[in-house]
């Protein structure tokens, strides 16, 4: 029989909001199995991402486009059965946002199979339509600007996006836009540093970062990149927090603490 989780514990989007307001950082990481997600939440991680990402580290892909809805629930639902307090955010898969019915369907297909609490969209202006629609049936989203690894072929690669003054102005535009459509958190990737502090500090809702400085709400990275078991190229805005540590655990928590320190990211983690 399904136990639902006591709400005065988990990690919410109204409790993102209110460490925002404090000033007050917080850590996220992907997980995409149950015992990680019990690790990662144990060590003081409040949101959880089973991100697309997992077509990468987890299938052994170049992109995350393989990653389908079926791929997203069935891992979503595993971490869920691991998380007590950590808010759980899934991806919306390359394919499923290709309209606002769609991806309400799609939402609500992933809401029900995993319990989740966030859905994450990339696509910036496009979903702004999107963004409405799920807000209009009850469904919390992270918008998600800057790197979009879902547009790699368009955009021509793993590029750092908004660094020209126009390129900026439009995503200061779009993030609020798509926080007047009703998004509740806001993720940017691989934008310049300033560029993120200041939508950090236009927007009301939580801003989220990877490879966007230290000035944003909260930060995410790869599980796989910070314990260095990702094969190939790290990226940049990563960091080794295996190095010099006894265990996972050890590594993770490394990782929470330098985060809520406002110790994690470095310049050299960021543009």
């Amino acid at each position: 029989m399904y136990i639902p989780k006591p709400l005065e514990d988990v990690i919410t989007v109204t409790k993102l909001r209110k460490l925002k307001a404090k000033g007050e950082k917080f850590a996220c990481l992907t997980a995409y199995d149950y015992s990680f997600a019990r690790l990662v939440e144990q060590c003081g991680v409040e949101v959880v991402l089973v991100g697309d990402s997992l077509g990468m580290v987890i299938q052994g892909h170049d992109t995350t486009i393989p990653v389908t809805l079926d791929h997203m629930k069935y891992h979503a639902s595993t971490v869920n059965t691991g998380l007590d307090k950590a808010m759980l955010m899934v991806d919306m898969p390359f394919g499923t946002l290709n309209s606002p019915q769609q991806a309400l369907d799609n939402a609500s297909e992933i809401l029900q199979a995993t319990q989740a609490q966030v859905v994450k969209l990339e696509g910036g202006v496009t979903q702004i339509k999107t963004v409405e629609k799920l807000s209009a049936f009850g469904i919390a989203s992270c918008a998600h600007l800057g790197l979009q690894p879902q547009l790699v072929h368009k955009l021509g690669g793993y590029r750092i996006q908004g660094k020209s003054k126009n390129a900026a102005e439009q995503m200061i535009a779009t993030a609020l836009d798509l926080e007047s459509a009703g998004a509740d958190i806001m993720l940017l990737e691989c934008v310049p540093a300033t560029l993120a502090a200041e939508i950090t500090n236009t927007l009301e809702i939580p801003v989220i970062g990877i490879g966007a400085g230290a000035e944003v709400d909260g930060q995410i990275l790869v599980l796989h990149d910070i314990l260095n078991v990702t094969a190939g190229k790290k990226p940049k805005f990563s960091k080794n927090f295996m190095q010099g540590q006894s265990s996972i655990q050890t590594a993770v928590s490394r990782y929470v603490s330098e985060v809520k320190r406002g110790q994690f990211p470095e310049k050299a983690h960021s543009f």
